[in-house]
């Protein structure tokens, strides 16, 4: 148990048998562990060095716990101390690292990725290994069967253990069955979400280190082979335009603002109207018919003196509800 803080097995042998005797002899303790006196010295001298135990003047010699939870405690922070240290060694070592391989190596810097299966499993790979944020732009087609039809379980286990989501959505996208509710799932667990016109690629970036580019041709229905793009100035250059399209896109509503009677259903068509989707994307989002939509499109004009889908957005935007 203890040798995640530096303790071998018999130094924890050693520690647990003083604990229960709270103070013996070297002899004692050998006795108890069943080993030779020269190898309970060198332990009980380790467990003195780590502050573990202490040694008394007078004779026989005997040692003395330290307490426990003051004891290990400390060998605890000395040692979250020590690991804190690799950490930043760690991230000077990397800042090096990419600083030679841009241009010591540069055919090491776009990876092909080949077959449906791999480029799945290498999606869902990079987001495992993401320890602070994932950014991306999403539209169809996918590598995955079942894209959009469920939650990602992946990016929902990620949200809850701290991992920031960013995604803008094409508005290509909006016309998938189950999308909306696909989002506004990811949303509600953290996600944060925005809309735009004529995503130039599928995209997605991990921690600034790691992107993954689709390659698609004209007319391909799924995704067989990607790009992976390390540490470069053209990763530099993506995350630039992500966050280009980020500032330019429209963010998802799935809260009602409270200052305004508007219903949940409303909201959302705002977002939809917004990100320039039509009658038939909307309903499909929604779940509505088009006439359904052009009926609730009609009735936000008269609210709020609007004579064209643009100015719904326009005054939306001006009164915070989007």
């Amino acid at each position: 148990m203890l040798e995640a803080i530096g303790l071998n097995r018999q130094d924890e042998s050693v520690y647990d048998a003083l604990v229960r005797r709270t103070r013996a002899t070297l002899s004692e303790l050998a006795h108890d562990c069943q080993l030779p006196l020269s190898a309970a010295r060198r332990t009980l001298r380790s467990l003195v060095d780590l502050g573990l135990a202490t040694r008394s003047t007078g004779r026989p010699v005997r040692y003395v716990a330290v307490s426990p939870d003051s004891g290990l405690e400390a060998v605890l922070r000395e040692r979250e101390a020590g690991l804190n240290e690799v950490r930043v060694h760690i991230r000077t070592l990397m800042t090096m690292y990419r600083a030679g391989t841009r241009f010591a190596h540069p055919g090491e810097l776009i990876e092909v990725v080949s077959g449906r299966d791999e480029v799945n499993h290498r999606w869902v790979q990079m987001q495992q290994n993401t320890r602070v944020q994932m950014r991306g732009f999403d539209r169809p087609p996918y590598a995955a069967p079942q894209a959009h039809t469920e939650p990602n379980p992946v990016e929902l286990a990620l949200l809850k253990r701290g991992v920031k989501y960013q995604v803008i959505y094409d508005r290509s996208a909006l016309e998938l069955p189950g999308w909306l509710e696909d989002v506004t799932v990811g949303m509600r667990h953290g996600e944060q979400a925005r809309i735009a016109a004529d995503l130039p690629m599928k995209l997605g970036i991990s921690d600034d280190r790691l992107a993954i580019i689709p390659l698609l041709r004209p007319g391909d229905d799924t995704v067989t082979a990607s790009y992976l793009i390390h540490p470069s100035p053209l990763l530099d250059a993506l995350v630039a335009l992500f966050e280009v399209m980020w500032a330019r896109s429209v963010p998802v509503q799935h809260t009602v603002p409270a200052m305004e009677e508007l219903s949940e259903e409303e909201a959302r068509l705002l977002t939809l109207l917004a990100a320039g989707a039509t009658d038939k994307a909307a309903s499909r989002a929604l779940g509505w018919s088009e006439r359904t939509v052009q009926r609730h499109v009609t009735k936000l004009m008269q609210r709020v003196g609007a004579q064209t889908r643009f100015q719904i957005a326009m005054e939306a935007t001006r009164r915070g509800w989007i």
